[in-house]
């Protein structure tokens, strides 16, 4: 037999509300985060443009997906999704720059 209380329902979906702001929350500082982190690759894209260095550094990801595997790990956040996700990134941030270069932006 369950002797404990259970919640009324007008708990549970004030809990279900709670975790969702929450959620909603982080998503923000997330987009916000990437945002500044794009600002930041396109001045770089910029630079590689001008100073004719490729739009990409093979070995820098690596480095980076290393580096991101283990922080996930820390985190208790999937290595493989982390991987996929800076994959995805960089495989954006080099469009960018391969576009820079091209002068079509």
């Amino acid at each position: 037999m369950n002797d404990a209380i259970q919640p009324s329902e007008e708990d549970k979906k004030n809990k279900l509300i709670e975790y969702r702001n929450s959620i909603d929350n982080i998503d923000a500082a997330v987009i916000n985060m990437l945002a500044e982190r794009f600002k930041i690759t396109q001045k770089v894209g910029i630079y590689k443009a001008k100073y004719g260095l490729p739009p990409a550094d093979k070995d820098r990801e690596k480095k980076q997906i290393e580096r991101l595997r283990k922080l996930s790990g820390e985190a208790q956040l999937n290595p493989d999704f982390s991987e996929k996700f800076l994959d995805f990134i960089i495989e954006e941030v080099i469009h960018h720059h391969k576009k820079l270069r091209d002068g079509e932006i």
